[in-house]
Order: C-alpha cells, then structure tokens, then sequence
C-alpha cells in the first residue's frame, strides 16, 4: 500500500492534548477516522446542521485531496452524515479541518468531545483540461438523464411511481 507524507499541526495542543491524530481503524481502511475538539456537548436535532473543529491544519501534498466522508455506523443508526458529502480539503487549504454535519435522523444527537464524527479519505486530484469539439463521441446511453436508466427521481427510494421493474 503507498504512503503518502502529509504534515499535520494541532492548532490548540493543550486544547487537543487527549485526542488522537486521524487514525486507521484497521490495517486495511481507505479512510481515517477524525475527532470533534468541542468544549461542551453540542445537539443537533432532527434538520439540524453544524461546522465541527478538528483542531488541527494539514498541509496536503500537491496532487492530492482530503475528502470528507460520513461515517456509515452515524449515517445508519442515527441518520448523521456529512453535509456536502464528500467534502474536499484542497492541497493550498491551511485552515482548521472543519466537518460539516447534518442529522437527517428523527431525534436529537449530542456530538461530544473526540467522539468520531468523520472519516479523512486521502485521494489523488487529476485535473481536467477543456477542449472545445463540434461533435462528441456517441455512446448507448446518449443523452438520457435522471431516470433513464430505471432508478433515477421518481422511483424507488425518491418516491415510488411504480413498481421498480
């Protein structure tokens, strides 16, 4: 497995003394799990949003993105995910490690003190380069958009019109 070097600055470390730095739960993980630094308890309730600290600063090598996931245990049992899922943390970002949190769940959730709230996925970036064409390259699916495949709005999960088939 490659490893890429990424420097890390707690920004409080007397704030942040007991945390743990962004940790693999297992040797195998994509994505490392990241810590609220909170003073006291904070509830979302149901609708609710809220911008968690992390304490600390990274600086990402170029070529690279942290992306900000949800953690899929918050997400099923108590319907708290990442707001703008996936976030991406770009390579020139020096500020705090922000989470964006969101409960789409139907009770109040207390996020606490270096409760795991997210998980860090570092990526490699490939940039686009635009080049303007007359024609593009016809394929079988063409033009056909949200649904036309069989499972886009109005079926299924996004309210069902039918019977799936």
């Amino acid at each position: 497995m490659k490893e890429i070097c990424v420097a890390f600055k707690w920004l409080e470390p007397e704030r942040s003394a007991d945390l743990p730095l962004p940790t693999y739960a297992t040797d195998l993980a994509a994505g490392m799990d990241v810590c609220a630094v909170l003073d006291g308890p904070v509830i979302l309730n149901p609708g609710e949003r809220g911008l968690f600290g992390c304490g600390f600063a990274v600086a990402i090598p170029p070529g690279y993105e942290l992306q900000v996931r949800p953690r899929s245990g918050l997400a099923v049992k108590y319907g708290i995910t990442v707001l703008n899922a996936p976030g991406t943390i770009d390579a020139d970002y020096r500020g705090e490690v922000k989470v964006g949190l969101i409960n789409l769940g139907q009770h109040p959730y207390t996020v606490r003190r270096g409760d795991r709230i997210a998980q860090l996925v570092l990526a490699p970036v490939i940039r686009a380069v635009w080049r303007s064409a007359d024609e593009l390259t016809e394929t079988a699916r063409g033009a056909g958009g949200f649904g036309h495949t069989g499972f886009g709005v109005g079926h299924g999960a996004f309210g069902n019109k039918g019977d799936n088939r």
